[in-house]
């Protein structure tokens, strides 16, 4: 379950739930800014914001404040070094991170409703974290992704676009097309199933994707979002389709194209779409043979190939 369909629940049944998030990192730290756990008082807890001793302290903390209500938000900042003092995480990484500490009560099931209520849509919104609570504002598009500002723990305001999600599009629903949505699922992307195939087994079996199209390969228009957080893989049923897409695809601004082939079909298919006039700079862009060369076998395995060399993408 994610974090706010976790405090959308336990504040139905009537539980007080403090939301850490990590606002700020510096140097080596476990923490990324922007991860979350949502604690609740009843001690059940969802999400992570780095692990180890330091997260154990933080949940700690945060299911004390969640039965006492005695602060509704404050930062706390945890340093990775032994001497540290008071501020010390247990770790010794040498950098530090900052939570900002937010407590969602009964009169935040609004909010939280209104919340879940657009995520679920796949729509985002803006949410400020401050000293004196916590905003949300679904029709609100804010210049970065995420942004904190602090002069002392009684002036800082943390902001982040909410529902912004990586999408991965997924060309050709066939067996590998199943375990590789399922493990993009669980790395919170949005996955778009495409095939030209009607009643299909896998495709119509996909329980992982949240989005599924029968498709004319041939002309895919804007189907494909252009930008940073847009991803694809090409693995369609037939060498002839997957250069159909492949043409088309490489004319778009992607952060991560590529094409499932052994090298003779990958060579063959670059052969004919030059011929056609697609540059070798094109092509250049698309990896493929796709994955990580893992000596992958099965299907589960190819996927998490491919899975492991697009993080790598994302995160360089």
């Amino acid at each position: 379950m994610d974090i706010w369909n976790f405090i959308q629940k336990e504040l139905s049944e009537n539980n007080n739930v403090m939301l850490i998030t990590v606002v700020e990192r510096n140097g080596s730290s476990p923490g990324i800014v922007g991860f979350k756990m949502a604690v609740s008082a009843t001690g059940a807890m969802t999400g992570s914001i780095g692990g180890g001793v330091m997260e154990y302290n933080m949940v700690e903390l945060a299911k004390k404040e969640a039965k006492s209500a005695t602060q509704k938000s404050f930062i706390k900042k945890q340093i990775h070094k032994a001497d540290a003092g008071k501020d010390k995480s247990g770790l010794i990484c040498s950098g530090d991170q900052t939570h900002s500490f937010t407590l969602f009560d009964s009169s935040k099931e609004e909010l939280i409703n209104s919340i879940t209520s657009l995520l679920n849509k796949g729509e985002n919104g803006a949410l400020y974290l401050k000293q004196s609570g916590v905003e949300f504002d679904k029709n609100k598009k804010l210049e970065n992704q995420i942004d904190y500002a602090c002069e002392d723990e009684n002036n800082w305001v943390y902001r982040e676009q909410i529902g912004v999600k990586p999408t991965m599009y997924i060309f050709g629903a066939g067996h590998v097309s199943l375990p590789l949505s399922e493990i993009f699922r669980v790395l919170d992307f949005k996955v778009v199933i495409l095939d030209d195939r009607e009643g299909l087994s896998t495709f119509e079996n996909n329980k992982h994707a949240h989005q599924k199209h029968i498709i004319d390969y041939k002309n895919l228009g804007d189907i494909v979002e252009e930008g940073g957080n847009s991803y694809a893989v090409i693995m369609t049923v037939a060498h002839k389709s997957d250069a159909a897409v492949l043409k088309q695809l490489v004319q778009k601004d992607l952060k991560y194209l590529g094409m499932i082939g052994s090298k003779n079909k990958v060579k063959s298919i670059y052969e004919l779409l030059m011929n056609e006039g697609v540059s070798v700079e094109e092509l250049a862009k698309v990896d493929s043979p796709i994955g990580l060369p893992i000596k992958s076998k099965t299907t589960a395995e190819i996927a998490i190939s491919i899975a492991a060399k697009v993080i790598e993408v994302k995160n360089c």
